[in-house]
This record gives C-alpha cells, sequence and structure tokens, in this order.
C-alpha cells in the first residue's frame, strides 16, 4: 500500500527540469491532468490503466492534499501529485516529448477582462504544449465557459502541430464524452453546457 509520502512529489527546484517519467520505474507512458481537484477523474483513470503513470497538478492545497490522500486509502501506485503553478511549470520546467497524454478539465475561466492574463490556455502555452506531447500524444480540454472556450479554440485550432480529433477516446478515459470529473458532475446536474474539444500532436 501507498503512503501519502508515496503520492506527493516535490515541484523541480529553480532551474531544474522535470520530467515526470523519471517519477515510475519502467518507463511507462505517462499522463497528466491540470488542476485534478478532488481527484476523481485520476483515480478511475489509475484504476483502468495500472500499466501507465499519472501525474496530477494541483495549486489548491486542500485539493492537492485530499487527493493524495484519497490515492492511498485506495492503494494507487500509479499516481503521484505535485503542488504548483501549472503555468509556470508547463512554460519554464516541463521536458520536451514526455506527455501520452494532456487532461485540462475545467481551468479557471478568470471572466473578467483584466484577468484574462491569467488564463492558463494562452499562446505561450499552447507553444510549450505542442513541445511537450509526445508526437501522438492527446491533449483533451473540457470548459462549461462559453467565451473561454472560443477562447481557447482560437489559440489552439490554428497551431499546425495540432490535430484535431474526436472528443470520446475510451482508451484516454473518456467515454460518451464524459471525462467524469467533480466539476463535470456537478455542472451537468446543474444543467450546464459542457464544452469538448481534443487534439493529437502530429
Amino acid at each position: 500500500m501507498p503512503s501519502v509520502e508515496d503520492i506527493i512529489v516535490d515541484p523541480p527546484g529553480v532551474g531544474e527540469l522535470f520530467d515526470p517519467s523519471t517519477l515510475f520505474p519502467d518507463g511507462r507512458p505517462v499522463e497528466l491532468e491540470i488542476g485534478s481537484g478532488k481527484g476523481g477523474f485520476l483515480l478511475r483513470r489509475a484504476q483502468e490503466a495500472p500499466d501507465r503513470g499519472f501525474v496530477g497538478i494541483e495549486w489548491a492545497n486542500k485539493f492537492y492534499k485530499y487527493t493524495a490522500d484519497r490515492m492511498a486509502r485506495w492503494g494507487i501506485n500509479n499516481v503521484r501529485m505535485m503542488r504548483a503553478d501549472a503555468k509556470h511549470l508547463f512554460i519554464h520546467q516541463m521536458a520536451e516529448d514526455c506527455l501520452a497524454a494532456l487532461h485540462t478539465y475545467h481551468p479557471d475561466p478568470w471572466p473578467k477582462k483584466r484577468h484574462h492574463k491569467r488564463r492558463l490556455i494562452d499562446a505561450q502555452f499552447v507553444q510549450k504544449v505542442v513541445t511537450i506531447l509526445k508526437p501522438g500524444a492527446r491533449w483533451a480540454i473540457q470548459t462549461d465557459h462559453t467565451e473561454y472556450f472560443e477562447w481557447i479554440r482560437e489559440r489552439t485550432c490554428p497551431a499546425p502541430e495540432l490535430i484535431e480529433i474526436p472528443y470520446d477516446d475510451p482508451e484516454f478515459g473518456i467515454v460518451d464524452e464524459e471525462a467524469g470529473t467533480n466539476f463535470e458532475i456537478k455542472y451537468l446536474k446543474e444543467g450546464r453546457s459542457i464544452h469538448r474539444i481534443a487534439f493529437r500532436r502530429q
């Protein structure tokens, strides 16, 4: 049984690169979720795909600790949790060609115009994601915020390295267009529209 200490990993130090594959002993494919929340998606994916490694990045200290504890209680050995600013980590410290999949579900939309600069997905972030994904890797994005979804499309679809693909993909945990995250379940119960898009790196 893993302990919470086994699941939690420290963010890289100043000037260090982060390669998620080094967190697992056998060079297995690694998927990463930005904004893991309470860990519902990570828990299900880790159970479905025990031959893959999963990394959750969460800034909220409460949720980061909760998810790490949840994985330990369920005896999940193939998940690691890191408390980090995902945007800074991706732009400045992620190794190239290191992810088999990136999951980005319900990032904070920062709806006020003066806060748009805080949004996770912008042109610089997209450029970095392209280098971080392995060739053929998948990137799935989901949001309930219509304006942010259009913002995301405007910054992802023109990237020549990203090919839009069907959102449904059971191999990566998406069945009937549902990822099963805590936010998604909540918002669907509230009757909100969910906007979804997926890409594969050429």
